[in-house]
């Protein structure tokens, strides 16, 4: 079939004005930081506190925007997001990390936030395994040969590539829903019609329709998404705008509807990743100490542990997470996330 998306453009869709009048101080850039602790569960408090400044790096194709918290000569740990969420999903994580003596890292992915392309002529590529590359380079940038790699959703995913392609830049793993490396043959397969009725975006994505109405209705799909995922977190307004100013990066519409017509394969990835995506098409197991996180009222598509358990092959535990906590795991239920983090390593 041929690709309905032309890669070597710098953008899928003409950007709206609202994304190319997007300022660095509105992504986040400079902000100063909120004093709003957690509450004694360890769940955010209805208000919240940002980070207090977001540092910028040339890695790979990229111009990248991170957080760098913590000591400098402390254990590592790279903390990945998801979509549609940010940094912000760990706001409430980074600081029991860095108690416990981690310098944390938490980039935007590409398309987020103050991440950039270095160039108009790179690909806004979204596969699977070129993100796990951008935290790889990322992390020569930054010269860190090892971290723990920790992530939900696209984050997790990536975590589990970096931990399967890269395992001796990974000391530990922590993935929320497990194993989630996919191929575009293995997405071939239909699945029974509730688990496809969960998709539902991922149709509309590989419609033309689905991406004029995504890049014209951002917030307002976004937030959708963010209700579906977590029925039962109850975020406010100013949480959820803070997250959404990540959105307005210029290529986040680009790399999202790329990304789900890539795994369905309406579109095609670089050749530069195909050797990759041929290793990750097999399912490799991962070897590496690993905690897998599941939360009880996950409504994103997700699935059982018990399907997964096989797929790692070191030291291993999975744990349930309770209390009504959805999909933004880390955000929901920080301490959870922070403390299979800190215990990972001392499976």
């Amino acid at each position: 079939m041929p690709d309905p998306i032309d890669t070597q453009r710098r953008r899928l869709l003409g950007t709206t004005s609202a994304l190319a009048g997007a300022s660095l101080l509105n992504l986040g850039l400079n902000a100063k930081a909120l004093a709003a602790p957690s509450t004694a569960n360890g769940t955010p408090s209805a208000a919240s506190t940002t980070f207090s400044a977001i540092r910028q790096i040339r890695a790979g194709d990229l111009d990248i925007g991170y957080v760098d918290a913590g000591p400098s000569n402390g254990p590592v740990a790279v903390l990945l997001h998801g979509w549609p969420y940010d940094i912000h999903s760990f706001i409430d994580v980074v600081p029991q990390l860095t108690a416990a003596g981690y310098r944390v890292i938490v980039p935007h992915l590409r398309g987020y936030g103050s991440t950039r392309f270095v160039s108009a002529d790179t690909a806004r590529n979204g596969e699977q395994a070129v993100v796990a590359v951008d935290i790889i380079a990322l992390m020569d940038a930054l010269k860190i040969p090892k971290a723990v790699i920790a992530g939900f959703d696209w984050g997790a995913r990536t975590a589990n590539i970096m931990a399967a392609l890269w395992p001796e830049r990974c000391q530990a793993l922590v993935s929320v829903s497990g194993y989630l490396i996919g191929s575009q043959e293995g997405n071939r397969k239909p699945l029974p019609p509730e688990a496809e009725f969960q998709w539902w975006y991922q149709f509309y994505f590989a419609t033309e329709r689905g991406a004029a109405g995504y890049a014209a209705n951002l917030d307002a799909f976004n937030k959708l998404i963010w209700k579906l995922a977590s029925p039962k977190w109850d975020f406010d307004d100013a949480t959820y705008a803070r997250s959404a100013k990540a959105f307005a990066n210029p290529d986040h519409v680009a790399i999202v509807i790329h990304n789900y017509r890539w795994r369905l394969g309406l579109a095609q990835g670089e050749a530069r990743y195909d050797e990759l995506e041929r290793r990750l098409a097999v399912a490799p197991r991962i070897t590496l100490p690993t905690i897998t996180l599941e939360s009880d009222a996950n409504g994103a598509p997700h699935p059982p542990p018990a399907a997964y358990a096989r797929q790692f092959t070191g030291k291993y535990q999975h744990r349930d997470i309770t209390g009504g906590i959805g999909h933004n795991l880390p955000q929901e239920a920080p301490k959870a996330f922070a403390d299979a983090v800190l215990q990972v390593t001392r499976l």
